[in-house]
């Protein structure tokens, strides 16, 4: 069995209401200076929270994350400036992926030498001293469990990850009533992102015994569940499946990663802002066709976990269960076909090109794809 690094939060508190916990936990008692960066929508549901770290006598700051789409440069230094301002010994991010990146890279970067440029790529954040924790209200993107950041770089239209074992929170909530408020849309586009992590992990090139547990339990909860929480936002049994099978998703992403939905996708969101979750629901089902044949085997475990009966043949099997994703993508109201939302056959080979460039994620496609092949898997899809 080959060796394989996890890399995990020192704590996970998981739970309905576990949020009410937060003033109480030992990073914050023994911390001074606290930074909430925290999306719009939550700011009056986390103000009970503010409030009771207040009067414990810390100094706390809320930043406020109202910016729309994907983080970038600029965007990012803005709320820097803020943070260097206040010298925090905590940051707490409360958001959805895109402010838990943001809250990620201000821990590592408020009052460092290094900038956010060089910091892009792998293993290049040489460390961090100001304590982080997570709290997401998406059932998605798994940031509070990795060791990735995503930034849009706006000059080149190009989506940078950064990723370091800095990254990793100290600790995270994962409070499933956080995310009851999520619109369907929303709610929809963020599992299908989950859904993906965890797909994408156990059919990755590096798929390892000791991540395929969290990639097919995560596969099975969101698959039984996602439908119903779009359906009724309310569904408490339905969003904790969801929240914990998100989790696995993000505890997949670190030792193993994504593979080429999630390349063939950064075209989509950084030249098109097309949402993250959105693009790579839309990819999943004819990536896993241009897979197949790669590991039938593997595809078919997928299909198992996705709730289909086995077939005559495990190719078989591995087909019932792209369709099933597809069912499942168009019952949630997931848009079909790349030109439901506005791309046109005449950029694809600009979106190819980008896809090439994230070499980090093709490496780890189970078949390798090349320029020509992006082209068709994005025309089928048009």
């Amino acid at each position: 069995m080959n060796p394989i690094i996890l890399q995990q939060p020192g704590k996970i508190v998981f739970g309905e209401n576990s949020i009410q916990q937060l003033s109480e936990d030992n990073l914050i008692a023994s911390s001074d200076r606290i930074l909430f960066l925290i999306a719009t929508p939550l700011m009056d549901k986390m103000q009970p929270v503010f409030d009771k770290i207040s009067e414990t006598g810390k100094k706390v700051v809320v930043i406020e994350y109202n910016f729309p789409g994907e983080p970038t440069f600029i965007q990012f230094d803005t709320l820097l400036n803020k943070s260097d301002y206040f010298h925090p010994d905590c940051v707490i991010g409360v958001g959805g992926g895109s402010v838990l990146d943001c809250a990620k890279l201000l821990a590592a970067l408020t009052g460092s030498d290094q900038q956010l440029p060089e910091i892009v790529g792998i293993g290049l954040l040489t460390g961090r001293s100001i304590q982080l924790i997570c709290i997401p209200t998406t059932s998605g993107t798994g940031s509070e469990m990795s060791p990735n950041a995503i930034l849009l770089n706006e000059e080149t239209a190009a989506k940078c990850g950064i990723i370091s074992p800095y990254l990793v929170p100290d600790c995270c909530y994962v409070d499933p009533v956080l995310t009851i408020s999520l619109p369907s849309r929303l709610t929809a586009e963020t599992g299908m992102d989950a859904l993906s992590h965890c797909i994408e992990a156990y059919t990755n090139k590096f798929a390892h015994p000791a991540v395929d547990t969290y990639a097919l339990r995560g596969i099975e909860l969101i698959a039984a569940n996602l439908e119903k929480a779009c359906m009724n936002g309310q569904d408490m049994k339905a969003r904790s499946a969801l929240s914990l099978g998100s989790m696995y998703g993000g505890l997949c992403l670190g030792p193993v990663n994504t593979s080429a939905v999630h390349a063939l996708s950064y075209g989509l969101g950084g030249k098109f802002h097309v949402a993250h979750g959105l693009a790579n629901a839309i990819l999943l089902p004819e990536v896993l066709r241009f897979n197949l044949s790669a590991s039938p085997e593997r595809h078919a475990d997928v299909a198992l976990a996705l709730g289909v009966k086995p077939m005559e043949t495990v190719e078989a099997t591995a087909l019932a269960g792209i369709e099933r994703l597809q069912e499942l993508s168009r019952a949630c109201g997931i848009p079909q076909h790349l030109s439901e939302i506005g791309i046109t056959e005449d950029v694809l080979p600009e979106l190819a090109d980008i896809a090439m460039n994230v070499t980090r994620l093709l490496k780890n496609n189970p078949r390798v794809v090349t320029k020509e092949d992006a082209i068709t898997i994005y025309t089928k899809l048009l």
